[in-house]
């Protein structure tokens, strides 16, 4: 794609990054048969090709955004499916990012999108602050019909109804590991997942000590930043972010590290980026250290010895989350480490394509998740699966509050299969 960027708007980073990308595109309209959005809305502009060419404009004219761009923007669900279409290689991905960043800095937003888009970004981030949120919300869900605002009725019948404690094994301490030792790991314990599950950090902790690693959950650490980033809110994310960068460099400076575990995908893409995130900043080395290390619970898992498992007689539908097979090119692990411990594990129909959850998406564009969202539950109800399983918090969400059959995380399985306890979403069914 042919740009005309000047040589002054060139010496912005920024801009030169989104330059390399525009440039590689080369129209071909691979994207658009990936892309969730498209398939939903069929409009253009809701397309990867689309919203390029609006961003492409946008930035070239260094003009203030208009609502048309904004709202193809918004609609962008960040899978990242077009990323693993691509024939060219276009990094979709960094230049949507600069896009909302752009339009946060220099679009005023209606009063209401202003304030509900604040209340996210200072409560999910926060664990203790998003626990009391949800308890107001389970509270008010009965009334949820009455709220004449989709995105805030949308926010209440998305509380649970069960709100586990709180964990301890999430505090800044050190697990030994059961066996000879194999790797020292940090584990990420996140956010969001802390409060509406509790379970799965608790899992991956037992899993990895059973098989040989010491669990270190690094004092400081906390939000991979991700939440806000996506929102365009560079300075929340960055200061998230740049407490991670800190805390496990200093465990990389001190006993060392072999890994960085994090088993909520969104949150592994986003860290995973770090190093681009931070290339300008005084942070860069140690963020580029941190992102080099860090990978997902399945990564880790393939590199320990896992036993063989007889049949367990169940059928598992594997829920591909697109952060995990499009954001981070992960696609038959999670798969090849159930089957190995004895599921039967099967695949739905259209594997590629988003649930509709995507960080705060489906807070704030509800119609278009429910669409996707139903999408998805009718083609894992249609393998008939005695469980749904899952490597990321929010697709668990979403997609649980479509369908009745149990979903649990990855490792809740394979724990569960090693040994450890009945996952809580089974001894319920």
């Amino acid at each position: 794609m042919k740009t005309e960027f000047t040589d002054i708007q060139l010496q912005d980073p920024a801009i030169q990054r989104s330059n390399e990308i525009l440039r590689a595109c080369v129209h071909c309209g691979f994207c658009t048969a990936t892309c969730p959005t498209y398939q939903v809305l069929g409009d253009e502009l809701d397309s990867p090709r689309g919203r390029i060419y609006l961003i492409k404009d946008m930035l070239e004219q260094g003009r203030d955004p208009d609502e048309k761009t904004v709202k193809h923007v918004d609609r962008c669900l960040s899978c990242l499916a077009c990323m693993s279409t691509c024939p060219s290689g276009v990094h979709y991905m960094h230049l949507v990012d600069h896009a909302r960043e752009y339009i946060e800095e220099r679009y005023k937003r209606r009063w209401d999108d202003r304030a509900l888009r604040w209340i996210l970004s200072k409560i999910l981030p926060y664990p203790m602050r998003f626990r009391v949120a949800l308890l107001g919300a389970k509270i008010g869900r009965p009334f949820a019909r009455l709220m004449p605002d989709a995105r805030v009725r949308a926010m209440l019948e998305m509380a649970p109804k069960h709100i586990p404690p709180v964990s301890r094994n999430d505090d800044p301490q050190s697990f030994a590991p059961q066996a000879p030792k194999t790797l020292r790991v940090a584990l990420m314990t996140g956010c969001a997942q802390k409060a509406l599950n509790t379970d799965i950090n608790d899992a991956t902790i037992r899993l990895l000590t059973r098989l040989g690693c010491e669990v270190v959950v690094a004092d400081a650490a906390g939000c991979c930043g991700a939440l806000s980033h996506h929102m365009g809110k560079t300075q929340e994310s960055h200061r998230a972010a740049g407490k991670n960068i800190r805390a496990w460099a200093r465990e990389m400076d001190g006993p060392g590290l072999d890994a960085v575990v994090i088993n909520t995908s969104g949150c592994g893409t986003t860290v995973k980026d770090y190093g681009h995130m931070f290339r300008n900043d005084t942070l860069s080395l140690d963020a580029a250290r941190v992102a080099n290390i860090a990978m997902d619970i399945s990564e880790v898992l393939m590199k320990l010895d896992i036993p063989e498992g007889a049949p367990k007689g169940l059928k598992v539908a594997y829920h591909a989350a697109c952060s995990l097979q499009h954001g981070q090119q992960i696609k038959t692990f999670p798969k090849d480490l159930l089957k190995r411990v004895g599921f039967d594990v099967v695949e739905p129909a259209d594997s590629h394509l988003c649930c509709g959850s995507a960080g705060t998406y489906n807070l704030m564009q509800p119609e278009i998740s429910k669409k996707l969202k139903n999408r998805k539950v009718h083609t894992l109800e249609a393998k008939t699966p005695d469980i749904i399983v899952a490597g990321n918090i929010g697709c668990m969400m979403q997609i649980g509050s479509g369908t009745e059959i149990p979903i649990v995380h990855t490792v809740e399985l394979l724990d569960w299969a090693l040994g450890g306890p009945k996952p809580a979403a089974l001894q319920q069914h």
